[in-house]
């Protein structure tokens, strides 16, 4: 018998092209499937389609002859990109036919076994107003009240799955992500989120200068390194638990406490510049309770570790984009 086949979607981005080497690394054939290959590396997949996953005949391909599916791709970014409401309808449509398409046409290729990476966004914004005690349980999540079009769509999307499971018998495991990050993953452009965002400022800022900051600073989050979110994906997807399930860490600070530490591993002092921008709930952190009940496993890896070894990779980059605009 074969090595077991795997269809990672959205293989060309952040989360998908660690899970692709991290399925490798099992053992799996993969095929990979996304708008374009991965940006820092070269892809891990045995086969990699470079199409639109909105088009059928792409996801017709995509899931023939494949057991299991990892459907990771989405039209999102961070703060910048998802809370202006300038991409809202993009966002709905674009996710919601990559969802569409993946199930329905993976159901009639006869793939059993599904992965959907949800998020953190789709817990009510009435539960995240208080940013020393956000509520992310689970269970919380009804009735929904997300904070954005991108929150409404990954919920209308886990029900998607769910109904797939119920009608048509599929295997379908659900997590909620909460802010995965790490090495080869966006730092530029106004897509990318918090902890590369500050990363990149403080490489490009001069000691002693300042970097700016949305809003106050003192909104909250936690932040997951992305072998830990490879690790929980694993096991959920071996598991008998659909989830959904956070898949977050619930190690929360403050968005300046953030910046800080992109700062100390940089060896810089900075003062802080806060400015109006988009900023999202006021607090958010992952409830991991579930998570260790039924898989009998918690992110426990410190935030400080993953931003030091973020921060080295993206002042690499920012290094050479500067070093390549010199030489024009």
């Amino acid at each position: 018998m074969g090595a077991k086949r795997a269809l990672v979607n959205g293989a060309g981005g952040f989360i998908g092209s660690h899970l692709a080497v991290r399925l490798k690394e099992e053992g799996f054939w993969v095929r990979g499937v996304d708008l374009k290959r991965p940006e820092f590396s070269d892809t891990a997949c045995d086969e990699f389609i470079v199409g639109d996953l909105r088009d059928p005949n792409v996801v017709r391909d995509a899931v023939d002859g494949i057991d299991d599916v990892y459907q990771l791709a989405a039209d999102m970014g961070g703060a910048g990109y998802i809370f202006t409401g300038e991409h809202d309808a993009c966002v709905m449509h674009n996710s919601a036919l990559i969802n569409l398409n993946t199930v329905e046409l993976g159901r009639l290729a006869g793939v059993k076994r599904y992965f959907y990476s949800s998020s953190a966004c789709i817990y009510p914004e009435h539960n995240q107003l208080d940013a020393d005690n956000p509520d992310c349980e689970e269970s919380s999540a009804y009735p929904a009240a997300p904070d954005s079009e991108y929150g409404w769509e990954k919920l209308f999307s886990e029900r998607l799955y769910l109904a797939h499971m119920r009608n048509y018998g599929l295997e379908v495991h659900i997590a909620r992500f909460h802010n995965i990050f790490g090495p080869q993953g966006t730092w530029d452009g106004g897509r990318e989120k918090a902890p590369a965002a500050m990363c990149r400022k403080v490489a490009e800022t001069p000691d002693g200068g300042s970097i700016e900051i949305w809003g106050d600073g003192d909104q909250t989050r936690s932040f997951l390194y992305i072998d830990e979110c490879l690790e929980g994906v694993r096991r959920l997807m071996e598991s008998d638990f659909m989830g959904p399930v956070n898949i977050g860490s619930d190690e929360m600070v403050t968005i300046n406490d953030l910046a800080r530490l992109a700062m100390e591993a940089a060896g810089k002092d900075l003062t802080l510049d806060h400015i109006d921008g988009p900023l999202g709930v006021r607090g958010r952190n992952s409830h991991n309770d579930l998570i260790g009940e039924r898989l009998g496993w918690r992110p426990e890896a410190p935030l400080r570790e993953g931003m030091f070894t973020t921060y080295a990779w993206i002042a690499e980059q920012v290094a050479a984009a500067a070093a390549t605009a010199g030489a024009k």
